[in-house]
């Protein structure tokens, strides 16, 4: 599922190439799933298809994601020790996968889905079950707990749903005694973790290479992905100017001008309902994405549908970032499919009595308003999802 990501393409070759760096577990039967077998810049050959057929994904933007990736494990391994500090401090008490979801959540950079995943992860080497299908009942029990925390949340549920078939699917009778199983499965949910960890680098380093020069980008709502990429960009010494719209009703739009204005990126705060006038100037638009879907549209905060449907009505690109946990198996017909996510709207005056007051907080966008998806699977158009999903849940 994860083998053709950029990080976990990076991470065999370095196996491969330094074989001492290899765990001892690595050598089991199940480690062959994840070969590659295509020897051509660690790019599996569904991705040379798709460049040939599309010209979208290059494997020299994969390497240089891979290269960066590779600039910051070491990053990534001081990291890890936090996780057994999580157990370690509640060794004390019962365990708590809330407890230690809200622990990671406190991390202002991990995104809600991965500290769903690293809390899961933490499950399996709490566990106390003596057999394969009392851990699985278990890792299910913490699983559809944390999906209930938030019921709104798609990419947190989405998160779940591809840690449970990414780590189950060891099988016990591969191995000759249950504990050489769940030292997989340890294996495998940590590995899973330091991907999703890894997802927003690469997905900066493929989605900056479309911000050029003298280029104005607008953009709607905060999104971490997209800020890094728009950071990187301007690290590389990039020239560009940003639109924000103001993003209500939480004023997101507010924070990300505050966090670009102080890289000393140029930026223009819009209303929400400026969008089309300020349009003429724009040439792309960068947003993010709660989820994306099986048709390859996505769901995001409100005001991104009519973002992008005006972008399109002006041949103006319209960019996703969003990592490759927020793919659900969702398929929104219209604007009503989606669950309801409510969020209260202070219009600064009494409103009226009688009046009804809308307060979804996100909309759908149709993947024929986006033109790519920056993910950590590779760009993307948004026919190739549904083929992305596919593959995930297999």
């Amino acid at each position: 599922m994860w083998g053709r990501s950029a990080s976990f393409l990076l991470d065999k070759r370095l196996r491969d190439q330094h074989p001492s760096l290899s765990s001892p577990s690595s050598s089991s039967p199940d480690s062959t799933m994840d070969l590659n077998p295509n020897p051509n810049h660690g790019v599996s050959a569904y991705y040379q298809t798709r460049a040939e057929h599309h010209a979208i994904v290059s494997s020299d933007w994969l390497a240089q994601a891979q290269a960066a990736v590779d600039r910051e494990d070491d990053t990534a391994l001081t990291e890890r020790p936090h996780a057994s500090a999580a157990v370690s401090l509640s060794a004390s008490k019962p365990f708590s996968v809330i407890d230690e979801f809200n622990y990671w959540r406190k991390k202002p950079d991990l995104a809600e889905a991965v500290a769903a995943i690293m809390a899961l992860a933490a499950v399996i080497r709490s566990c106390e079950a003596t057999t394969m299908m009392e851990l699985e009942i278990e890792l299910k029990k913490a699983s559809d707990t944390l999906k209930s925390w938030d019921t709104t949340s798609i990419s947190l549920s989405a998160g779940c749903d591809l840690f449970m078939r990414y780590v189950t699917r060891t099988s016990a009778v591969e191995y000759e005694d249950f504990h050489a199983a769940k030292l997989r499965l340890i294996e495998r949910g940590e590995k899973f973790g330091e991907i999703s960890m890894k997802a927003r680098r690469t997905i900066a380093m493929l989605g900056q290479d479309f911000v050029f020069d003298g280029c104005t980008i607008l953009v709607h709502g905060f999104s971490r992905v997209v800020l890094e990429v728009l950071k990187l960009a301007a690290s590389n010494r990039k020239l560009f100017r940003i639109f924000c719209t103001e993003g209500r009703p939480d004023k997101t739009g507010l924070r990300l001008s505050k966090e670009l204005a102080a890289l000393g990126v140029p930026v223009k705060l819009l209303i929400d309902s400026a969008v089309a006038y300020a349009m003429d100037e724009v040439d792309m638009v960068f947003v993010g994405a709660d989820g994306v879907v099986e048709s390859g549209g996505i769901i995001n905060m409100m005001g991104t549908y009519q973002t992008a449907l005006v972008a399109h009505s002006m041949n103006k690109p319209v960019y996703v970032a969003a990592e490759s946990y927020k793919f659900a198996r969702l398929y929104p017909l219209d604007q009503k499919d989606l669950e309801p996510a409510l969020h209260p709207i202070d219009f600064g005056v009494p409103i009226p009595s009688g009046v009804e007051v809308e307060t979804s907080a996100r909309d759908y966008t149709p993947p024929q308003y986006l033109t790519l998806l920056f993910t950590d699977l590779g760009v993307l158009t948004p026919s190739v999802v549904s083929d992305e999903l596919i593959q995930l849940y297999l």
